[in-house]
């Protein structure tokens, strides 16, 4: 009785067991391609993740070489520290922002790399991706509608990064929050009110940002004196004030501009209001205002300028039986 021939299931279709030639056609052609593309593709995705760090770190540490040779230069000045901030805060901010940058670009590598070699690894094989494309975009669909404030946040926390809207140890209005920007994340930001309460916005949620320390500062002090007293007389004595700032070595560094003084900028029954203020550099207009403050308060005593006090009326009303009673009151002989 003649036994049949058995045959086994290859992947590569056509092809007997006792054909090598065949099988040395196969390994060279869909198997060898698709292991030239994941080679490719593993060494594409580790330039750019070596690319990506070297950026990150020559972030870190502060630009190029040219750039730093520039940064030293500037240091040797007084102005030069104003402009180059290398305080702590400023040196957390830089490092956060381009750590987290770091982060996004070397997932959004690995995705394009990824996809790009499954894409090069379909066409060797002649696969059809039709089906399973389509049920991606089915549960696509569906991770969109339920994580969509996720992706919201994640989205807003990518912009607000490259746009650099604030950072690490600025003094931000979110709207929903303020205070002083301790950490600042894809998904949220944390920012610490006056008070020390910590509070963790969600990227998504900031529709406003009010940075009061990006960029530079104004440190502005407003005065009150009566309607009687000599208005320009008083706006020399706050200039002569404002003066000092500039011949103190250590004021005069953070400031980026001269004071100005201007008069009846509120006027009033019982009091004319002037304002001085002066251009300073990033989160140092709260340093300057209190010693300008402190100079102006100095230079009115002395010249017996006295500050208007606001003026409060009470009117008291007697109670209606109380008065009543007044008045029905007779005068006795």
């Amino acid at each position: 009785m003649p036994v049949p021939a058995v045959t086994l299931p290859l992947a590569a279709p056509d092809l007997e067991v006792t054909d090598p030639g065949g099988w040395l056609d196969w390994l060279v052609g869909a198997p060898l391609q698709s292991l030239v593309a994941l080679l490719i593709g593993g060494l594409a995705l580790v330039v750019a993740r070596w690319s990506i760090a070297r950026t990150v770190r020559s972030v870190v540490e502060g630009g190029t070489t040219v750039r730093r040779h520039a940064r030293r230069l500037l240091l040797r000045t007084k102005m030069g520290q104003t402009v180059v901030d290398t305080s702590p805060l400023a040196a957390a901010r830089r490092v956060q922002r381009a750590e987290t940058m770091g982060s996004v670009l070397r997932s959004a590598a690995a995705l394009v790399v990824g996809i790009l070699v499954l894409t090069a690894i379909a066409n060797i094989n002649d696969w059809n991706l039709g089906p399973v494309l389509a049920s991606a975009g089915v549960v696509g669909v569906a991770l969109g509608f339920g994580a969509q404030t996720l992706v919201k946040d994640f989205l807003s926390g990518v912009f607000m990064l490259i746009e650099d809207q604030y950072g690490v140890g600025d003094v931000v209005d979110l709207g929903v929050a303020s205070g002083s920007v301790e950490a600042v994340g894809l998904r949220v930001t944390q920012v610490r009110d006056l008070q020390g309460t910590l509070w963790f916005v969600r990227n998504g949620e900031v529709l406003r940002v009010g940075n009061k320390t990006q960029g530079w500062s104004r440190a502005v002090v407003e005065v009150r004196v009566g309607p009687d007293e000599d208005v320009p007389a008083v706006a020399e004595m706050m200039r002569a004030a404002a003066s000092g700032l500039t011949s103190d070595d250590d004021l005069s560094a953070l400031l980026l501009g001269d004071p100005e003084v201007t008069t009846f900028e509120d006027l009033t029954g019982d009091s004319v209001m002037l304002r001085a203020a002066v251009k300073t550099a990033p989160s140092k207009q709260w340093e300057v205002q209190r010693a300008l403050r402190a100079l102006i308060s100095s230079e009115l005593a002395s010249h017996g300028v006295a500050q208007a006090v606001p003026r409060r009326e009470v009117l008291v009303e007697r109670d209606a039986g109380a008065r009543q009673g007044q008045q029905g009151q007779q005068p006795t002989a």
